[in-house]
């Protein structure tokens, strides 16, 4: 994998928790959702970081078997500032497919058309995070795509933004429903750009007020199962005035997506 001259790995270490499956709902996401699709099929000879992935490269691993559904010759490169941390993944390399390296927000002089960094900006503060997107950006191509996010530490509740050069593009929500007391339960794991935000006179606290509100009005859909009683709340939102992206089939799989503006910080 080309890069473009040795730079110095920028950033904080992350705790390095993580588990199997755990970055399966935003792995789904990509390997489905229209706009990272088609610029996985359209790129020419496309490589993907997933930058920060932890003391075991196994979510790095789940994400190229995700997304070569989408395209077989996808290049995976999994970055960690951590020496020790990329020497444990090697075993797991199978180049140039998949290959590990030590790497920061800098992108270890590579130019991808797509970046997941999950998990990675919840330790920093909210006023820099626009410039850690700004600096993956101006390292990928000038097309490319950020996915940021955050979840928990089993992947039943996870949120993440897409951001392009032009700015953030939509926020997605992603839950487990079996067991779901209410959907803002989500909002601790909201993306460090939004986290703070969730209070009175914020878009994002109006969002989830809804959203929860939508969810109890359709608490008699329960009866049906829980997947009738989220597409209910949905088609509650919608009918609010609340803009939702996506097609049916991404919805009933706890997935919800909105443009960013109708969340961003006021």
């Amino acid at each position: 994998m080309a890069g473009r001259g040795r730079l110095s790995p920028v950033g904080a270490p992350t705790r390095g928790t993580t588990n199997p499956n755990r970055l399966r709902r935003v792995d789904r996401w990509i390997a489905a959702a229209p706009v990272t699709t088609r610029l996985l099929r359209t790129a020419d000879a496309p490589l993907v970081v997933d930058l920060g992935y932890g003391a075991s490269p196994v979510t790095t691993v789940e994400l190229a078997r995700w997304l070569r559904r989408v395209r077989p010759d996808v290049r995976v490169l999994g970055l960690e500032l951590d020496p020790e941390r990329v020497a444990a993944a090697r075993p797991a390399a199978s180049p140039p497919l998949l290959d590990f390296r030590r790497g920061g927000f800098e992108l270890a002089g590579t130019r991808p058309v797509l970046v997941r960094a999950f998990n990675v900006l919840r330790q920093y503060a909210e006023d820099e995070v626009a410039g850690a997107w700004a600096l993956m950006l101006d390292s990928m191509s000038a097309d490319g795509l950020l996915v940021e996010g955050t979840c928990d530490e089993i992947g039943r509740l996870s949120a993440w933004v897409l951001v392009s050069a032009a700015g953030p593009v939509s926020l997605t929500l992603s839950m487990r429903l079996a067991g779901l007391e209410k959907p803002s339960t989500v909002a601790e794991r909201l993306p460090k750009a939004l986290i703070h935000r969730n209070v009175p006179g914020e878009r994002v606290h109006a969002f989830l007020s809804a959203l929860d509100a939508c969810w109890a009005t359709a608490a008699p859909h329960q009866a049906f199962g829980v997947r009738s009683r989220w597409r209910e709340t949905v088609r509650l939102l919608v009918s609010r005035g609340w803009p939702v992206l996506g097609p049916p089939s991404r919805i009933r799989l706890g997935e919800l997506t909105v443009p960013w503006s109708a969340v961003a910080p006021a």
